[in-house]
């Protein structure tokens, strides 16, 4: 989700300033005093006068956000889906090569194990380095405005995020953004540049 802002914190009797932030799967405060509350152990949110109100098995806490209690509320409970993160959008085509589906029955026009010409969309698997000489051949199925997201481990010698965005400048792409696929793996997005569309 990537929001952060500056607040105030009671929680255990105790009051503290710093920052408060809100990612994929944890709302974290960050000061003389850290926490950190995965968001699915959440047992109920609640926000009342521009204070969000947080119980978990950890206690009760009070994150002083003013106004945007209720929009970090709101998105915390209405998390965006992996499809959503990954700009999947109704009726796209899409290609997975060596990745498992993350479309969650967004289209139906989907081919896997191979990229099909004017795709919007091409999820590309890759497990090590060598594997990214094909980002210049993928291009060539992309519909000039699409995307092609290469998905790889995190944490593996084989494989390592500036040999991916190496591959990708050396194949003509842009990169414009970063997603967490998965536990294991990140995406990255790689786009035509707009003076060659």
């Amino acid at each position: 989700m990537g929001q952060e802002t500056k607040c105030e914190l009671r929680f255990d009797g105790k009051k503290w300033t710093g920052k408060a932030l809100l990612e994929t799967d944890d709302l974290i405060f960050r000061g003389e005093f850290r926490l950190s509350i995965p968001l699915k152990s959440i047992q109920s949110l609640e926000v009342e006068d521009g204070v969000l109100r947080v119980a978990s098995p950890q206690g009760t806490a009070y994150f002083t956000l003013g106004a945007e209690a209720g929009k970090w509320a709101h998105k915390i409970r209405n998390p965006r889906t992996l499809a959503d993160k990954l700009d999947v959008k109704p009726g796209m085509r899409v290609s997975l090569i060596g990745v498992a589906n993350p479309l969650e029955g967004r289209t139906r026009d989907v081919t896997e194990g191979t990229a099909a010409k004017d795709s919007d969309l091409i999820f590309f698997g890759a497990a090590a380095d060598k594997d990214l000489s094909k980002l210049r051949t993928l291009q060539k199925s992309l519909k000039r405005n699409g995307a092609i997201w290469v998905v790889y481990p995190k944490g593996k010698k084989e494989i390592t995020e500036l040999a991916v965005l190496h591959a990708g400048r050396q194949a003509g792409l842009v990169d414009t953004k970063i997603a967490r696929f998965s536990d294991t793996h990140t995406a990255h997005k790689f786009v035509i540049p707009l003076a060659k569309r």
